[in-house]
């Protein structure tokens, strides 16, 4: 894109950040807790405010009734490729109200010595603000060019935060409608501060919850002890079993579908920014405690994992009770990444727990629980050179390819459902308390996060 077509449009985002900030607190202040059936009329509000805003700047644009909360949908005049751009307008809730030092829906503009000025409230970084950085890309081309530089169509969604049931019905009833080049997912952030990334691949989440059943009833430990098989015991060790001396996991074929990343993703990664040690600082380690061999940063974004998120059994009251439980209870989640395949990694671990069963102990599983593979994003896309070089020229300081620990699943949902690649580009910080009391929104995030998109949209169309 000629300089001189995108300079104007910088300088439009410039003067009219205080404008593009006050509409953010309007949406911010909109109480759309998705979760909560009392808040069920605040959704449709903010779905109907967004629905508005995007008319105003001359998209076709409608809010679509789903069983749950509502979608908003919004189809602009283009010419060249075709993007859709993805956020959520619902939040979290807001509990515990009292370590809120602000109103959590009464956004406030701040001044702090660390991050200087910051939007505090709930929503401000996930993902209203996120999402308004697009809008607001979007908003300055048309003002000063009076067309797109691409053809761009929006997708919000009010049920992210809770489940998102009526994601994927919404997406197979419109899929020709939805269908882009590309997908845009703004629902991230950056690896350190001041350093844009691109999220390359996400890894994916298979749970699972066991019960180790033994005697019929609960044993008096005086009678039963010592020729009684303790459920306790018996999960205890089958728990120890998961995980050789190194990190790695001892189930048999688990890392069937995992690859080793390449150099240069492993060169970026080294040189993004990351500080490991306020990382493991800031919750009380010293040190990485996974998979030996692999940084910390490889063992958070590249390689699967297989955790225990709850153990218990027996008696947890006051005081004592001396007996051998008849049950003892495991949640386990696993993390996969590339090519594991849930349904095939959830028999390997159920294999595993029946090998290691002793006499008279039994294992009961749970049956209604879920597992989506990894999302492993096409970076041999053009369109992901382009957003790099692009958010490069806008933080100064070299764009990187990220891995992402967590999941995002609507980047699967694209692939699976539209056949669609999406890339994922945002601009939070990870102190910014999403989901915590004081969430907050880095004023810088906002501003470069706009001007960074105008550059995307730019770059995307030469």
């Amino acid at each position: 894109m000629n300089d001189t077509r995108l300079a104007p449009v910088l300088d439009r985002i410039d003067a009219e950040l205080p404008a593009a900030l006050d509409r953010l607190m309007e949406l911010l202040r909109i109480q759309s807790i998705s979760t909560d059936p009392a808040f069920k009329a605040e959704c449709d509000k903010a779905a109907e405010w967004l629905a508005s805003d995007l008319a105003s700047i001359g998209f076709n644009a409608a809010k679509r009734a789903t069983p749950g909360h509502p979608m908003v949908v919004g189809h602009g005049e283009g010419t060249g490729p075709h993007v859709l751009f993805y956020g959520h307008y619902d939040v979290q809730p807001v509990d515990p109200l009292s370590e809120w030092n602000t109103a959590p829906f009464e956004p406030v503009l701040q001044d702090t010595p660390e991050h200087g000025q910051v939007i505090r409230g709930r929503g401000t970084s996930d993902d209203k603000g996120q999402l308004m950085t697009f809008v607001e890309a979007c908003r300055a081309w048309k003002a000063v060019h009076g067309s797109l530089p691409a053809r761009i169509s929006f997708f919000f969604e009010g049920e992210e935060e809770s489940g998102s049931p009526s994601l994927i019905p919404f997406m197979k009833e419109n899929a020709e409608e939805l269908k882009a080049d590309i997908a845009l997912i703004c629902d991230t952030g950056m690896v350190a501060p001041g350093v844009p990334s691109i999220a390359s691949q996400l890894r994916g989440m298979l749970k699972d919850e066991f019960t180790i059943v033994g005697p019929r009833i609960d044993l008096h430990s005086g009678h039963y002890g010592g020729p009684g098989l303790n459920p306790l015991k018996e999960i205890s060790r089958i728990v120890a079993s998961f995980h050789d001396k190194t990190g790695r996991v001892a189930v048999e074929g688990f890392y069937e579908g995992v690859h080793e990343i390449s150099d240069e993703m492993k060169r970026q990664w080294e040189n993004c920014g990351f500080d490991e040690k306020t990382y493991l600082e800031s919750v009380g380690y010293t040190r990485p405690h996974g998979e030996t061999g692999y940084s910390t940063l490889e063992q958070q974004w590249a390689r699967p994992t297989l955790e225990v998120n709850g153990l218990w059994g027996g008696y947890n009251g006051a005081g004592s009770k001396t007996v051998i439980p008849s049950k003892a209870h495991c949640k386990i989640t696993c993390r996969l990444v590339g090519d594991m395949d849930p349904n095939a990694l959830r028999k390997k671990v159920r294999a595993h727990v029946a090998a290691q069963l002793s006499p008279d102990a039994k294992v009961v599983w749970d049956s209604d629980l879920e597992g989506s593979p990894a999302a492993v994003m096409n970076t041999e896309r053009p369109e992901f050179e382009a957003a790099r070089g692009a958010l490069t020229d806008e933080w100064n300081r070299e764009a990187v390819l990220i891995g992402m620990g967590g999941s995002i699943p609507i980047a699967g949902f694209f692939k699976d459902v539209l056949g669609m690649d999406a890339m994922l580009i945002g601009f939070a910080n990870e102190d910014d308390a999403i989901h915590s009391p004081n969430e907050k929104y880095n004023v810088e995030s906002f501003h470069k996060g706009i001007r960074s998109w105008a550059r995307i949209l730019a770059a995307l169309s030469e």
